[in-house]
C-alpha cells in the first residue's frame, strides 16, 4: 500500500493511496451494503474504528464503558449460573445485562460494563471463555471520568464521576 499528502481539500489534507484488486472489491463492497455516499466517507469511518481499535489494544485509555455481547448454550451445565456468578464477582463493572432467548437451547446476553479497560477486558475474556459461550464480542468505547462538584434537581452539590466519551 503506497500513500501520498497531496493538497488540502475543503480543510482536510487529501491522501492518495494504492489499494490491491482484492481491497478495493471489499471496500466498494462495503461501500454499497452500508450506503456511504463515497469512497472517502467509508475510508474515513473505517480508519476511525480502526484507530479506536488500535488504541484499546496499546492501552492509549484507561477508562471504558463497553457492551460484551455473547451467546450460549442455556443448557449446558451450570453455565448460566458461572455467568451471572461472574458478573456479580465484578459488580462493581458491571452496569446492566439484557438477556434474550434465541431457541429452545441458546440465549444471548448483553451485558453493558464500565470501569478500566484491563479489568473489562479481563472479565469479558472470561467468560467468553467459559465451555457453553458459542460467540463472544467486547465492543470498547474509550472514556475519560472526571470528578465534578455540582447538585442534580433539589440534591446539595456533591462530588461525582461524569464518564466524557473520547
Amino acid at each position: 500500500m503506497y500513500m501520498m499528502y497531496s493538497e488540502m481539500v475543503d480543510s482536510m489534507p487529501r491522501v492518495t493511496i494504492n489499494l490491491d484488486d482484492d481491497l478495493m472489491k471489499d471496500l466498494d463492497c462495503i461501500i454499497a451494503t452500508k450506503g456511504y455516499q463515497n469512497r472517502s466517507e467509508a475510508i474515513r469511518d473505517l480508519a476511525r474504528a480502526g484507530i479506536r481499535e488500535a488504541r484499546m489494544e496499546v492501552g492509549d485509555s484507561k477508562n471504558c464503558v463497553a457492551a460484551l455481547v455473547y451467546v450460549y448454550d442455556h443448557t449446558a451445565r451450570e453455565l448460566s449460573k458461572r455467568l451471572v456468578q461472574t458478573l456479580h464477582d465484578h459488580h462493581s463493572l458491571s452496569l446492566a445485562t439484557v438477556h434474550i432467548h434465541l431457541d429452545h437451547d441458546d440465549c444471548m446476553e448483553i451485558a453493558v460494563l464500565k470501569g478500566e479497560v484491563r479489568e473489562v477486558q479481563h472479565v469479558a475474556e472470561h467468560i467468553i471463555a467459559e465451555r457453553g459461550v458459542r460467540h463472544g464480542r467486547l465492543i470498547f468505547v474509550p472514556v475519560d471520568v472526571e470528578m465534578y462538584s455540582h447538585g442534580h434537581g433539589n440534591l446539595a452539590a456533591r462530588k461525582h464521576p461524569h464518564i466524557k466519551v473520547r
